[in-house]
């Protein structure tokens, strides 16, 4: 068997170098795992954007392997809804029900970004930088994402040290704003320090202000904190904090489900959002203001039925002004130790709070991903900020460049940029399309 026209000897050659501490030496059920498995949970990284249900839901019905091939053949849409019909007919591996309408768009999505070439350079770049790929299954693999269903990370990108994984099982997500004040992080330090005294995981997604100051803080009392990053973990982000992922690596993790080499972008921020819920035991916010991305991460940990916090700010401080909207409107739990943050992890909250699709919308409405409760926290659309994110102010892109870089079909592409051209915010030129705010 091939993938990607290559060799089995190639693929086994590249896969065997990202594999090495996934697993401990002699486990039966890693060994087992056919390259070929390995190298299409891979190339699925960089085909289907982070959080796809269709691509969760394909995978998992027809194997990662098997999965690529009909897309690298150009299967039609029809052919591959009967194959999955006839899987799940079979031995019960996933429902099929509900898909036939999705695959032509999704393959549509998935068609431009098919190539080995980029496959192969995440895979030997990961292999320069020390990047290992966890799949589930593995022993190190958090459990928690299990939660997200077909919208699960189909394969983990991450460095670091293996027990910063296992530490997972007794984590806590701490988050915030990027604008922290003096109050903010001083309680962010404060928890973070406390939480590890009491043999916590500290993960949050190493943006600057409230998340550096609990990875720091968690580093700083010996603890375990582990990093969930919005692009590939050998291209640091954001660069100011080089030296801190640094150090995160060197005593816990940092981890993504994008390959070596992708860009972060808004889009795969907020999907990020939803790994840093699920991996962890229960989630809190420590400062945030009304429009926070904070607020995406706290109705992903409600929807999942996770714990979730709300740290109280001065009344008149704009900049808590998310947390009191958690607390006063979605029954988030009040807390002000880390003793309180910490009875978390034994008390539920069942908040009305939707979880993003794969498409960025919550279940029951159209509100974009940033959004609680349908209130919207984020102007435009999904599909309106993937495309966004794929322009250049300078450099013009066409529209096929655009859906390959944004996960898109082409059509859907065209589409959103007519719309994006009525408000201004894009522009034709002779060559392509330019950002113009």
């Amino acid at each position: 068997m091939t993938m990607f026209g290559l060799d089995d000897t190639v693929v086994r050659t590249l896969t065997a170098a990202v594999r090495g501490g996934a697993n401990p030496p002699g486990d039966a059920a890693a060994e087992a795992l056919p390259a070929q498995e390995v190298f299409a949970r891979a190339a699925w990284t960089s085909i289907a954007e982070p959080g796809d249900g269709v691509a969760g839901a394909v995978v998992g019905i027809l194997g990662a392997a098997a999965a690529l091939s009909a897309v690298v053949e150009s299967w039609p849409a029809d052919r591959l809804a009967g194959e999955l019909a006839a899987t799940v007919d079979e031995n019960g591996a996933g429902d099929a029900a509900g898909l036939r309408h999705e695959l032509e768009q999704a393959l549509a999505r998935w068609r431009p970004r098919l190539s080995a070439a980029d496959v192969i350079r995440s895979l030997e770049q990961a292999r320069r930088t020390g990047t290992e790929l966890l799949l589930p299954g593995d022993p190190l693999w958090p459990a928690g994402v299990g939660d997200l269903s077909r919208h699960a990370p189909l394969a983990l990108w991450w460095r670091g040290q293996r027990q910063a994984l296992t530490a997972l099982q007794h984590s806590i997500a701490l988050v915030g704003a990027r604008a922290a004040t003096g109050y903010g992080e001083h309680v962010a330090m404060e928890a973070a320090a406390g939480l590890v005294d009491r043999g916590l995981a500290i993960v949050s997604g190493a943006a600057y202000g409230i998340d550096g100051m609990v990875h720091r803080s968690a580093l700083a009392s010996d603890g375990m904190t582990v990093a969930f990053l919005a692009g590939g973990v050998d291209r640091f982000y954001p660069s100011g904090h080089d030296a801190l992922l640094t150090r995160i690596v060197e005593a816990g993790a940092v981890v993504s489900e994008l390959p070596c080499g992708a860009p972060p972008t808004k889009w795969r921020f907020l999907q990020r959002n939803r790994l840093i819920a699920a991996s962890s035991g229960a989630t809190v916010v420590l400062e945030a203001g009304w429009r926070s991305g904070s607020l995406n991460t706290a109705g992903h940990a409600a929807a999942l039925g996770r714990p979730l916090g709300a740290v109280p700010g001065p009344v008149t401080s704009p900049t808590s002004a998310g947390c009191h909207r958690l607390l006063r409107d979605y029954d988030a739990i009040c807390v002000t130790t880390a003793a309180e943050m910490a009875e978390l992890l034994g008390v539920g909250v069942d908040l009305e709070l939707d979880l993003p699709g794969a498409d960025g919308r919550v279940a029951g409405g159209n509100a974009p991903a940033g959004s609680i409760g349908g209130a919207t926290v984020r102007e435009r659309t999904s599909d309106q900020v993937r495309v966004f994110d794929a322009l250049s102010v300078r450099a013009a892109r066409v529209p096929a460049d655009i859906a390959r870089r944004s996960g898109l079909s082409t059509a859907t592409v065209l589409g959103v940029l007519g719309t994006l051209d009525l408000e201004g915010a894009v522009r034709e030129r002779a060559t392509g399309w330019v950002r113009v705010t």
